[in-house]
């Protein structure tokens, strides 16, 4: 199972999955962009927004009755929402919270017994460097990815003694079509990545068993950083936007 399988992330590691063997089932909202996926793949198109839970279930009851065995179930729909908290629309802020943070609740519990019966299985997520770090022209969307970050983190603990593995995956700054880059300075650019090296990681992970990690590697550091000197972090982030 791979969400948010339309574009980017998700269709990039749907691709690499399908090179490897496996047989994915494509979710994501965009009928026709899973339709080309699924005839380059190989895989099945299911249509639903994993923030309707309600949908998710029927979804899962859906997809459990043509495959009662799930070996790998891959949260990855996500959107941008990039607004802040004083001045955002609040149907956005509401709209990120449910498909970042709550998609990735409703997937895992809908699909829990095909993940069981397929045991040892595997369940990735994929956060974002955001997930740590609080960057204030993006409020919303950070909040939701920490919540993701606790979500991943507590079931990871949970589902060890099932037999289920947890990949907790958080890129930094990706460009694909949903999440466009060019807003950033022109510096930190460089830093900027496609698809491609995340998708290649994930697989490394689930081969290997990683756990949580980051990619690329050296934005593991930048969490930690922010967590020791939070009071620092907020001065210098907000220095340049001062208050009257």
């Amino acid at each position: 199972m791979v969400t948010g399988a339309s574009s980017g992330i998700g269709a990039e590691i749907a691709r690499v999955l399908a090179h490897e063997g496996w047989h994915c089932v494509l979710v994501a909202r965009r009928e026709g962009r899973l339709r080309e996926l699924a005839d380059e793949t190989g895989g099945e198109v299911e249509v639903c927004d994993v923030s309707d839970r309600a949908a998710v279930d029927a979804l899962a009851a859906r997809v459990l009755e043509r495959h009662p065995r799930i070996g790998l179930l891959v949260n990855n729909a996500g959107v941008s929402g990039r607004s802040t908290f004083l001045d955002g629309d609040p149907a956005v802020i509401e709209g990120v919270m449910r498909t970042n943070y709550l998609g990735s609740v409703w997937c895992l519990r809908a699909f829990l017994p095909g993940l069981e019966a397929a045991a040892p299985s595997d369940v990735v997520n994929v956060v974002s460097i955001a997930g740590e770090v609080a960057f204030p022209p993006s409020g919303p969307y950070g909040a939701s990815k920490h919540a993701q970050l606790a979500f991943s983190r507590a079931i990871a603990a949970q589902l060890r003694r099932r037999r289920i593995r947890v990949h907790t995956v958080k890129p930094g700054f990706v460009e694909t079509e949903g999440f466009p880059q060019a807003w950033l300075p022109k510096p930190a650019r460089r830093l900027v990545i496609g698809p491609e090296p995340v998708a290649a990681h994930v697989l490394a992970s689930i081969r290997r068993g990683r756990g949580e990690t980051s990619v690329p590697r050296y934005y593991g550091l930048v969490g930690p950083l922010q967590a020791l000197i939070p009071n620092t972090f907020a001065r210098v982030l907000g220095f340049s936007r001062r208050e009257t």
